[in-house]
């Protein structure tokens, strides 16, 4: 696979790990290599530079300046959602592809449009959805997807932290925001929803609260129940409030029920239970059939960079493909929708009336 030049805009809180981790481990081995990162922060900027070992005549504060004086194959997009389409309208009109942080944009509309511009500008642009691509939802996967279980019914995914305290989650903005679960949450858990039932959500009905003792402006506790066009369910429930985070962030439990056995993946360990030829089955948890974690060299936004290099080679289109990553996009704004109308939503009607 041919080296990638790239552009990499954003150097914030998550952005100086893109610069120190996800980056370097693929500049390291030839995958890439960083040909300009752009902040609008003149500290972050010189911070992103030392991390990526740029020079400052590499280091812009104009995204716009950037794309036009430097020549690149794809760039990396790691600003609020709010900012992203003018990056990727820069991008665009540079004849450069594109790999941006969730969600697309901060409104269904704003997804929908990008992914228009992209598809008529013949550009590729993938979404990292990174959790979806971590070792133990990937282990999980790879048994629920080799057929061994059987057909899916059912599939759960429970996220409890203990994040109530102001401040507790990492960043001001998450406490103030209108639905702190859903866009910084669920963003990924409902993804990972979707993925293991195998089909675009059909309906979505969404309630969310947030609890006294939470010390947010939003909503940090909700239930979403969702039914697929496969005819598969998927119930999320989640809090950035518990008392004990049982189910923390990276350590989610996810329960796939399938038709010849269940799996399941909480704190980071698979186990899996096989139907038996018995008049009625009984287990519990903890006493299934462990399973080993796959293991690879590259996870998370490291593997998805690579990934998407990949692509750029000719190789197999990312999973999470602009056209595509919609689906998962609009599951999180239609949950919004829901909550706040207290009604259930038809989800590809909602995609077709943001357009």
């Amino acid at each position: 696979m041919a080296r990638k030049r790239l552009i990499h805009v954003g150097v914030g809180v998550f952005g100086r790990r893109w610069c120190s981790e996800f980056l370097s481990a693929n500049v390291a081995d030839g995958t890439v290599e960083v040909v300009a990162v752009v902040d609008t922060d003149p500290q972050a900027l010189a911070l992103g530079a030392r991390l990526l070992g740029l020079p400052e005549s590499k280091c812009y504060t104009d995204p716009a300046k950037a794309f036009a004086e430097v020549e690149a194959d794809f760039c990396t997009v790691v600003v609020p959602p709010n900012h992203h389409e003018t990056v990727i309208d820069h991008a665009i009109a540079a004849g450069v592809d594109i790999l941006c942080e969730k969600p697309i944009a901060d409104t269904m509309e704003g997804s929908v449009r990008i992914a228009r511009k992209v598809r008529e500008a013949g550009r590729k642009m993938a979404v990292t959805m990174s959790h979806r691509f971590d070792q133990d939802k990937t282990t999980l996967r790879s048994v629920v997807r080799s057929g061994k279980l059987g057909k899916v019914n059912l599939v759960s995914c429970r996220y409890m932290a203990d994040l109530r305290k102001h401040m507790a989650w990492g960043a001001l903005f998450r406490h103030t925001m209108a639905d702190p679960l859903l866009i910084e949450g669920a963003v990924h858990h409902l993804d990972l929803v979707a993925d293991f039932a195998g089909a675009p959500c059909k309906t979505l009905f969404a309630s969310t609260w947030k609890p006294d003792w939470a010390e947010y402006a939003g909503d940090t506790d909700g239930i979403v129940s969702m039914v697929f066009e496969n005819g598969v369910r998927g119930v999320y429930e989640g809090s950035s409030s518990a008392a004990v985070g049982m189910n923390d962030w990276t350590r989610e439990y996810v329960r796939v029920e399938c038709e010849e056995g269940t799996a399941i993946l909480s704190n980071r360990e698979v186990e899996i239970f096989q139907r038996q030829d018995l008049v009625r089955q009984r287990s519990r948890e903890g006493a299934g059939q462990k399973l080993q974690l796959i293991t690879q060299p590259k996870w998370l936004n490291t593997w998805l960079i690579e990934k998407f290099c990949a692509w750029l080679d000719g190789g197999p289109a990312m999973e999470t493909e602009v056209s595509v990553n919609l689906q998962s996009t609009a599951l999180i704004f239609a949950a919004i929708e829901s909550q706040r109308t207290g009604a259930a939503i038809d989800v590809q009607d909602y995609i077709s009336r943001s357009a």
